[in-house]
């Protein structure tokens, strides 16, 4: 056993409530040997014994959180019988020995858990590593005795009886035993029935057992009539109990056999415990292990249910704990579905080693100096305590508490002697490994004088180093207090608004104790408390509000600075990952952006392969040179403008020359179908002044067939016929013509024609017609950009307004919503500068007003 621990005074344990946690600990254990090791646990001062105590707790606490359990426990206290049977010519009786038998399996199946079950190695190597090393340790310094368990588990069945072939007399005796009793059941069931025929005794009366022997019970009146021995007779005296003369010798063989039995049996539990006798010393060991286990098994229990730790655990005095509960305030409120408010408190050397705490009576004062010294005392004791992982605990090596009413009649001492004699004892005995608790420090007496002698003491204490936690309601402690280190002010906080105290402890500032508020909210009539006010000043009771507000605001701002704090961390590690996504944005972008110039340039010179033979059809069909001229121009612009900069502005004014393309073809094939309907209706001219037409050839038109087209020098192939008209292809235009303005062309016409358009060409006009044609039926009048960013609004509607050139829509509309208008004002300023659109303005306000605004085409 180590240091123990010092405390002061004699019921320190009962005055923080330890022995109750005692009676509640000592439930847990499944053995009266447990039992005996909590109620007799007192705190110690070793800091080695106190470690290995939490340590073996710890790993009992792992044990019951993982999927394989311990053997039972559940033994019975068998030490005394083993003391008891330590001289020579004692024996263990049967029963007793089935309990050993359970005590040297249970044994067993321990060290086969730590030492096999729960280690990785080998031995042979030196290389086994224990998963539990502090309860491995415990457990090796007892010994097992396998063959001891085998001897005993071959004599004994499972009731704990010795068996009947545990010896060969003891067999032989035991089958005497049974033969004669049959024997002796048989003749008395004929003295039965020949009773009952002569009518002595009633049907279905059964023998009964008087001093071991089996007897009849008779009626007086007919005792005479069978012969034997009357044993007793019943209370009433309406039956007496005779044993027949023929069994009378039986009965007297079983007796004798019994005899015999109990002197054999005797003798098997001798030669049993000669052999268990050189182990006794080992086996009481071992009994001391086994209750060791369950105890710390009841300890782990316990921290199970409340949420107990076995905290790190410092050499020097050091007191840092968060989220601590007092455990039988837990577990009562926990009793009631209500939750406990946990206590943080750090007691720091050398600033701040003691803490006065100040505030409202009821307001939790008390209880918060008695979870400091139950929990100090019990994790002492290698108990596990309810606070957060990260709590640290120190160690002391005294414990004084002075708190409640200590007046003695028999002493002669008051309330407040008590108190300073409790004074006298400290200071004596307090120094930096000491921790104080005193409850209503300086009451009990006059203020002024109670208040000084407090101060004087709390100097002392301070000097001598001592830790300590103190609760006073005295203002002159508290400032003394604020200007002394190694003291701190502390206070209970209470909900000034809703007049209830919140059970918390703030460190750094004093409390108010809030009398004029709990006063008036108790009743206490108000001309009362007035003249208590202008007793005491006003002055003064506004001090106290002032320190209320303080406090207040004090722990407002605290919760702001700690808002602010979490606010930058979050702001911090936003501004890493945006400066690290706009990093990689922007290498992605620089590689879009070369990918779309390469496909860019691809799609310019497959466009001016497209426009040149365009051209080259609009020449044909006789396109004004300038306007030719101008076309080409645009490209050449076009192509030598292309960077990585203009890259969307580039593509929109490739669509964009296509479309001049477009319009001017159709503007030919307008003015061509004007002058057609201006020949027809002008006179025919002679013969010698007529232009000369197209030669006609005559045949059959189908789809493929090269055609004029009346009016014009340009040739054409059918691409579809229907009864009146067909859609012909004019190089990379499609238009529908009635069939009498179509002529065949001549064969060498046709072959020329087909010679300047290479199948490949034909097939890709086509396809390019068609896909125009497919675009326009597909195309939709509306798109939607709510919520992106202007700059990709504008590309999106810059190419939306492009197709909707190209395909000849009229109309579109772009769906911005209102906003702050920004959007609006940044795609307006886009179109403004869009050749093709003619105007643009807000939808009708029943369809959308200011949020739509409405394109309108060339």
């Amino acid at each position: 056993m180590g240091k123990t621990l010092e405390v002061y005074p004699h019921n320190f344990t009962e005055k923080i409530g330890y022995t109750e946690v005692q009676t509640l600990l000592s439930e847990y254990c499944a053995s009266p040997l447990g039992k005996e090791l909590v109620l007799a646990l007192e705190a110690s001062a070793d800091y080695d014994e106190i470690t290995r105590a939490l340590g073996e707790t710890a790993e009992m606490i792992k044990i019951l959180g993982g999927s394989v359990s311990l053997p039972s426990l559940a033994l019975t206290d068998c030490r005394e019988v083993l003391q008891r049977v330590h001289p020579l010519g004692t024996f263990v009786e049967e029963e007793e020995l089935s309990e050993l038998l359970r005590m040297l399996e249970t044994l067993h199946g321990v060290h086969r858990f730590f030492t096999e079950e729960q280690c990785t190695g080998s031995r042979a190597d030196e290389s086994l590593t224990y998963h539990y090393p502090f309860l491995t340790e415990l457990v090796e310094k007892s010994s097992t005795y396998p063959k001891v368990a085998q001897h005993l588990r071959s004599l004994l069945t499972d009731e704990g009886r010795l068996r009947d072939n545990a010896t060969r007399e003891l067999l032989a005796i035991r089958q005497s035993i049974r033969e004669t009793e049959r024997s002796l059941s048989g003749m008395l069931q004929r003295i039965l029935q020949g009773a009952q025929r002569e009518g002595w005794i009633d049907s279905g009366v059964q023998p009964a057992l008087r001093d071991g022997r089996l007897v009849i019970p008779v009626a007086p009146m007919h005792k005479r009539k069978i012969r034997g021995i009357v044993h007793d007779e019943s209370a009433t005296g309406k039956t007496v109990y005779i044993e027949p003369i023929e069994l009378v010798e039986a009965n007297n063989r079983i007796r004798e056999l019994e005899g015999e039995e109990r002197r054999e049996i005797i003798r098997i539990l001798t030669e049993v415990t000669n052999r268990l006798r050189p182990n006794i010393s080992h086996l009481l060991v071992s009994y001391g292990v086994l209750a060791q286990l369950d105890f710390i098994h009841a300890k782990a229990r316990w921290a199970s249910e409340l949420g107990g730790i076995c905290p790190h655990f410092a050499r020097h005095a050091e007191v840092e704990w968060y989220g601590a509960k007092h455990p039988l305030l837990l577990r009562s409120l926990k009793a009631q579905g209500h939750s406990i408010v946990p206590l943080d408190i750090q007691l720091k050397t050398p600033e701040a080693r003691i803490l006065l705490i100040s505030g409202p009576n009821a307001g939790g004062k008390s209880v918060c100096l008695k979870t400091v010294g139950l929990l100090q005392y019990l994790v002492q004791s290698g108990i596990p305590v309810p606070m957060l992982e990260h709590s640290r605990m120190g160690l002391f090596d005294k414990l004084y508490i002075d708190i409640g009413d200590e007046q003695s009649i028999e002493d002669d001492l008051s309330t407040y002697s008590s108190h300073l004699r409790n004074m006298k004892q400290f200071v004596r005995g307090c120094d930096e490994q000491s921790l104080i608790l005193i409850d209503e420090f300086g009451g009990g007496t006059e203020p002024t004088i109670g208040g000084a002698i407090a101060q004087a003491l709390l100097h002392r204490f301070n000097d001598q180093g001592a830790f300590g936690v103190i609760t006073t309601h005295y203002q002159n402690l508290k400032t003394y207090a604020e200007e002394h280190t190694g003291l701190i002010n502390g206070a209970m906080l209470y909900d000034r608004h809703e007049m209830r105290p919140l059970f918390r402890l703030s460190i750094g500032r004093p409390g108010s104790s809030f009398a004029i508020e709990i006063a008036r909210k108790i009743g206490l009539p108000e001309e009362i408390l007035r003249e208590v006010t202008e007793e005491v000043g006003s002055e003064y009771i506004d001090m106290d509000k002032y320190l209320q507000d303080i406090i207040r605001d004090k722990r407002y701002w605290e919760g702001k600075r700690q808002s602010i704090r979490r606010d930058e961390r979050l702001l911090q590690e936003a501004t890493d990952r945006y400066t690290e996504e706009t990093d990689t944005l922007r290498a992605q972008r620089k590689k879009i952006l070369d990918e779309a110039r390469q496909e860019a340039r691809r799609l310019i010179q497959e466009a001016n392969g497209r426009i040149e033979r365009t051209i080259r059809e609009i020449r044909e069909a006789e396109a004004e040179r300038e306007q030719t001229r101008l076309i080409r121009k645009q490209l050449s612009d076009f192509d030598q403008e292309l960077s990585e900069e203009a890259q969307a502005e580039q593509l929109a004014s490739a669509k964009k020359a296509q479309r001049e393309v477009e319009r001017l073809l159709a503007r030919r094939k307008r003015q061509t179908e004007r002058k057609s309907k201006e020949r027809e209706l002008q006179p025919k001219p002679s013969d010698e002044t007529a232009t000369p037409e197209p030669p006609r050839h005559q045949g059959t038109l189908e789809v493929g067939s090269v055609v004029h087209i009346e009016g014009q020098k340009a040739l054409g192939t059918i691409l579809s016929l229907t009864q009146r008209e067909a859609v012909v292809g004019l190089g990379a235009l499609k238009t529908t013509i009635p069939l009498k303005r179509l002529h065949l062309a001549t064969e060498a016409e046709a072959r020329k024609y087909q010679r300047k358009m290479t199948p490949q060409e034909a097939i890709r006009s086509t396809q390019i017609i068609d896909q125009i044609h497919q675009k326009r039926l597909t195309f939709r009048q509306e798109i939607d950009i709510r919520g992106v960013r202007a700059s990709e609004a504008v590309e999106t509607v810059a190419r939306f307004v492009d197709e909707a050139l190209q395909l000849g829509v009229s109309q579109v509309r772009v769906l911005h919503g209102t906003g702050t208008g920004a959007l609006r004002e940044s795609i307006r300023n886009y179109l403004a500068g869009v050749p093709g659109v003619s105007a643009f303005h807000d939808e009708d306000v029943r369809f959308g007003g200011a949020g739509i605004t409405v394109i309108e085409m060339n």
